[in-house]
């Protein structure tokens, strides 16, 4: 700057000039143009390293972006190839569950058809049990009855006694029929009575008996309930569930019939066909809701859904 005032100087100054001072200002000025140029060639060397850093921090901060983007990428590649693995591991499982479900079914239905033939063949087995014995019966009665005839004389009438009062013969009538009950009631008792005393077979023929002379008592239907109770607790469980079918056809109005449907659901349970007994117990539960029978058929079911492995 001072430079240039000199020269603002020496030109104001011209007239007084020489020609040495006009040598000296062309000096200078030279020196003033390269001093310039120097200066805009480290300006520009300046600019540019400016612009360098500029780029660099730029490109840095470019890297480091795409990195991050990477990692995440990455991660998330991962986290999809580990959902692929459990898919694949929970399909298998899946489509083995239902392979076994479909196994388990099978072998539910073979046991069902086998078990449904096993039930034909006990009630043709039962009617023909039957027809024999109605067959025995008929054979025998026929020649005790002809031998009877003929050892018997013949019986008079009893005369009618004139002088016998209504009221005696009612009495006489009434007491006929006091002791009759009395025979009934007391062939029932000795029949449940066996079977209180474990004699199951015993009781089952007491009981037979007793259906066949009194074939429309008052307790006849108590009676082929308890031949059911004989088999099962000899765990003669099929023939139980045969012989409490027999209750629920002949006296579907009876007072065992709850009891009936129990026992025969938990026969066939009994026999590995937990299906048929399931059924058996939920029509229990449907027809006689607030029977004590019903809860414990409740109670079954639970104790059975808590085991599901057991029920097949």
């Amino acid at each position: 700057m001072k430079k240039i005032a000199t020269l603002l100087l020496l030109l104001f100054l011209g007239s007084c000039a020489t020609s040495g001072d006009l040598d000296q200002l062309s000096q200078e000025v030279d020196q003033l143009k390269k001093e310039s140029v120097g200066a805009k060639m480290e300006i520009a060397s300046l600019k540019e390293k400016t612009t360098g850093t500029v780029k660099e921090d730029a490109f840095s901060a470019v890297r480091e972006n795409q990195a991050e983007i990477n990692s995440r990428l990455s991660d998330l590649s991962n986290g999809l190839q580990e959902l692929r693995g459990r898919f694949d591991e929970n399909k298998y499982h899946l489509d083995q569950n239902l392979k076994d479900f479909a196994t388990e079914r099978d072998v539910l239905k073979a046991q069902l058809t086998s078990i449904e033939a096993q039930v034909k063949t006990l009630k043709d087995r039962l009617t023909a049990l039957e027809e024999m014995g109605k067959g025995k019966e008929g054979i025998k009665k026929q020649p005790e009855e002809s031998k009877a005839a003929a050892e018997s004389p013949p019986v008079a009438a009893p005369e009618k006694r004139e002088d016998m009062k209504p009221e005696v013969a009612n009495e006489e009538q009434t007491s006929e029929k006091k002791d009759a009950a009395i025979t009934r009631t007391k062939a029932y008792d000795v029949a449940l009575q066996a079977f209180k005393d474990k004699k199951y077979k015993v009781a089952r023929e007491k009981f037979e008996a007793f259906i066949k002379d009194y074939p429309k008592n008052e307790v006849t239907d108590n009676a082929q309930f308890w031949i059911g109770e004989t088999y099962y607790a000899e765990k003669d469980y099929e023939n139980a569930i045969l012989a409490y079918e027999t209750l629920l056809k002949k006296y579907p109005d009876s007072k065992k019939t709850s009891s009936a449907l129990l026992k025969q659901g938990l026969a066939f349970i009994e026999i590995g066909d937990a299906r048929t007994g399931k059924t058996i117990l939920g029509k229990l539960i449907e027809k006689y809701p607030d029977s004590k029978d019903a809860d414990l058929a409740k109670k079954k079911l639970a104790q059975m859904n808590k085991k599901p492995g057991k029920n097949r």
